[in-house]
């Protein structure tokens, strides 16, 4: 199983003979101008809410490769209406395909689409694939909700760091304990100047907590 950092939150998974994309972000983010969006060939696209730093190559990589959209029921209906047919979910609500399960679960956020139309529901994924459970939170606030997640055995937790418009670094190790979970993978920071964050001090801080927190270089990719 590997993972691959695009920027901001949008990550890839590879896992049970499939490709995921999470969240893509890539064109519009200066950091990743060395990304190709054109060069990625996703199975599944996995969005966790209708922000434009979520969204804004949905369509162009869609539409490209042919992949089947995982979202919230309400973003499932606006793609609907520009005909992508998409699979739509809701908070608590599991489903499996192909490469493994999916359930979505809460997350305390906003959501609306570029157009301003309404994206119902923030939400975040925990996808059951290979024996191992992943844990993509989506754009969230620290939230009691996360203790639901601390039977689920999870191997890696994605989760956002940079503060302003998510959880920073602090609650974000107190997520970890609410999740028991040691392995982090940390996104949604330095893209925009409110989220900019001290790498150095954020390590220092997950290692000092007990918690081995990665970093990726945007297109590093790291086997899970």
């Amino acid at each position: 199983m590997k993972i691959t950092y695009y920027g901001q939150s949008c990550v890839q998974i590879e896992a049970g003979g499939k490709t995921l994309l999470f969240d893509p972000f890539i064109s519009p983010n200066h950091l990743a101008s060395h990304i190709d969006i054109n060069s990625l060939k996703p199975d599944y696209i996995l969005v966790s809410h209708g922000h434009g730093d979520h969204v804004a190559d949905l369509i162009t990589i869609q539409k490209n490769s042919d992949a089947r959209v995982i979202c919230i029921a309400e973003i499932a209906g606006w793609l609907g209406k520009q005909d992508i047919e998409a699979h739509g979910m809701n908070i608590g609500g599991g489903y499996n395909f192909d490469f493994g399960r999916v359930k979505m679960v809460n997350a305390i956020h906003s959501s609306s689409m570029p157009d301003g139309s309404y994206g119902g529901n923030p939400a975040g994924f925990v996808i059951y694939t290979e024996g191992k459970a992943i844990y993509f939170a989506g754009d969230t606030a620290l939230t009691y909700d996360m203790k639901l997640l601390a039977d689920d055995n999870l191997d890696w937790a994605i989760l956002p760091i940079g503060d302003n418009y998510t959880m920073g670094a602090d609650d974000a190790i107190k997520a970890c304990d609410f999740i028991n979970c040691k392995n982090v993978i940390g996104v949604h920071y330095d893209t925009f100047p409110a989220i900019e964050i001290d790498k150095d001090e954020v390590m220092a801080k997950f290692v000092k907590a007990g918690l081995n927190l990665k970093l990726l270089a945007i297109g590093e990719s790291l086997s899970l």
